[in-house]
């Protein structure tokens, strides 16, 4: 008897739908790339959906829908890049029709802008939700009134971590899908890490309140006798800017030892978090899952940061985690990992931070972006008609 040889699936079409700015870095904006890119490799149509406020930000290899221009709304103590423009949302509402997608997944459904006007129209493919957001949120509590009812057009709902399905329960109630963020590994594989001049601290992030930055710095300027002389030995990066930066600034002057970087461009942000020797996230709350941990991990950097549900469920035992707003503890950690065995030791401690570091890349596979991607691709798949998952 003759097999009957097996079929490959059909490749899908897909639309990512991103609330936030693709101008300004951010999780969710990194989610949906990643994202996009993992699919298209895998064969499926993909195209994403979002604000951009310049073209010269236009990601490279990727379909992309321009929703409008961004205006910054507070959110979760940051400020969310989002559009409000009634007309780019029509317009956007068109190209989904016209596009012959399968599936429209919407990344932070309760966000102004598109998302809003998919919960107002129809004629629209099967909808995906994911949930990123952890703690209380102005959209939720605007959209209150209507957003249990209107939640129910997504077919499934998604969350990225326990703690943003708690906080989307809590708001909308209905059942959730808990997945992950995931973390494109290859990239920092192949990473040419940014020249350094001896230990190196990174933060990576937001300059806002709630991201502990300041805490991070005024544990770089407690007296070198309050600290250990690898941390006053060492440089501190900081990436990023926000609503903090001038403040912060002017009471942390850049010098040799504190060097205020900007924005970085993806790559930058890539072989910069390749080369430090460990990746600071001071946070005081509000993280629903320590993306910037995993990268780190991946990049076999050294993580230390604060002690909070997201942090501690995205690198467990493989991070040095402290209590959150306590410079002294956080000084204290960044001179334990900065710490070396003299060289003449009878334990080598090249092969004891190796371990650590094999164990820490090792946990962030599991987070992968080729993972989510086919856990994602499951999902669409059940909800296609005729399809087999």
């Amino acid at each position: 008897m003759t097999e009957t040889p097996a079929v490959a699936p059909r490749g899908l079409r897909i639309a990512l739908v991103c609330p936030y700015s693709l101008s300004r870095p951010g999780g969710v904006q990194g989610q949906v790339l990643g994202l996009a890119r993992a699919f298209v490799a895998d064969g499926h149509r993909v195209t994403v959906f979002a604000p951009i406020d310049d073209h010269v930000d236009l990601p490279e290899g990727v379909d992309l829908v321009v929703t409008g221009r961004s205006v910054p709304l507070p959110s979760n103590g940051s400020r969310a890049p989002v559009s409000l423009s009634p007309r780019a949302a029509y317009r956007s509402v068109r190209s989904l029709r016209a596009g012959r997608f399968d599936v429209v997944h919407v990344h932070e459904p309760f966000s102004p802008g598109l998302p809003y006007a998919l919960l107002l129209v129809g004629g629209l493919p099967p909808m995906v939700a994911t949930f990123h957001r952890s703690g209380d949120s102005i959209f939720y509590t605007l959209l209150k009134p209507l957003a249990r009812r209107r939640a129910r057009r997504y077919a499934v709902r998604c969350a990225v971590s326990e703690a943003a399905r708690t906080t989307a329960q809590r708001a909308l109630d209905g059942e959730y899908v808990v997945l992950f963020n995931g973390v494109e590994i290859e990239r920092y594989r192949d990473a040419e890490p940014w020249p350094t001049d001896g230990p190196t601290v990174l933060f990576l992030g937001r300059h806002e309140e709630r991201k502990g930055l300041g805490v991070l710095l005024d544990a770089f300027a407690l007296p070198s006798g309050a600290v250990s002389e690898r941390v006053v030995g060492s440089t501190l990066w900081i990436a990023g800017d926000g609503p903090e930066t001038e403040r912060l600034r002017r009471l942390h002057p850049g010098s040799d030892r504190i060097r205020w970087l900007g924005v970085l461009s993806e790559e930058e942000k890539v072989r910069r978090l390749t080369a430090a020797d460990i990746l600071c996230a001071p946070s005081l709350g509000g993280e629903s899952f320590g993306m910037v941990l995993v990268e780190a991990m991946a990049a076999r950097t050294r993580v230390v940061a604060s002690d909070i549900d997201g942090y501690r469920d995205a690198a467990g035992s493989d991070a040095v985690l402290v209590p959150p707003g306590d410079p002294s503890a956080l000084a204290d950690a960044l001179g334990a990992v900065l710490e070396r065995p003299a060289p003449d030791d009878a334990d080598d401690p090249g092969l004891e931070r190796e371990a650590v570091l094999d164990s820490a890349s090792a946990r962030a596979e599991r987070w992968s972006m080729r993972g989510l991607a086919d856990r994602y691709e499951a999902i669409y798949r059940d909800l296609v008609v005729g399809e087999t998952s």
